[in-house]
């Protein structure tokens, strides 16, 4: 485990940018036609009426987007800030307060879950146990899909759309996140790489699709 330290300097920050967060990000999946549809495979492969976690969920603006496809949506973040907005703006989700590498789950309780750039406040070091954690909480034949910025750098903020914070984004070399996904017993089925669209940062990202085996 990192010191506390670390994950905590996450969560104030989130916390700190939390309103501003949901005003400028919040309707994100509107100009994301790729995303939306990797995320309804996403929901086509866990089936009717699955369990669906979004880990890093923000806001909660992706789990309520998974809800309105019918599945029941758990929305994950380490942020209490975060987790006020979403179930202010998103009582159809279930939104639970937690760390990617302590999960606030059962073994196997979800069918599919999401990461869309949260393990970029990781280590490379935390890739392991953590996707190591998450594979515990899905179902067998689960899928899983990951997004994450691809380099090999360290972005630091202290300053967020005005806001106070301190905090870190990790770049991941695609090769780095594969390698953890498969030590961590998941198979990836899938990889798609992106250019970023005009109102993201300028960074290249990579999605991948993978299952915890049946």
């Amino acid at each position: 485990m990192p010191p506390a330290t670390d994950h905590d300097r996450v969560r104030r920050s989130y916390d700190t940018v939390a309103d501003s967060y949901r005003e400028r990000i919040g309707d994100e999946l509107d100009g994301k036609p790729l995303d939306r549809a990797l995320l309804a495979a996403l929901v086509e492969l866990a089936g009717a009426d699955a369990t669906v976690a979004d880990l890093g969920c923000g806001p909660g603006h992706v789990a309520a987007w998974l809800a309105g496809q019918g599945v029941r949506a758990v929305g994950v973040d380490l942020s209490p800030g975060m987790l006020d907005a979403g179930r202010r703006a998103y009582p159809e989700v279930e939104f639970r307060e937690g760390d990617l590498l302590a999960l606030p789950a059962a073994d196997g309780e979800f069918a599919a879950a999401v990461a869309l750039y949260s393990v970029i406040h990781l280590t490379p070091a935390e890739l392991p146990p953590a996707f190591a954690e998450l594979r515990r909480v899905l179902r067998p034949g689960a899928p899983l899909l990951v997004a994450f910025h691809v380099g090999a750098e360290v972005r630091h903020l202290d300053d967020w759309w005005g806001h106070p914070v301190d905090v870190d984004f990790h770049f991941f070399a695609v090769e780095t996140v594969v390698e953890a996904l498969r030590g961590a017993g998941l198979t990836v089925r899938a990889r798609l790489d992106r250019a970023p669209l005009p109102q993201e940062a300028a960074t290249d990202r990579c999605y991948l699709l993978a299952h915890r085996p049946a």
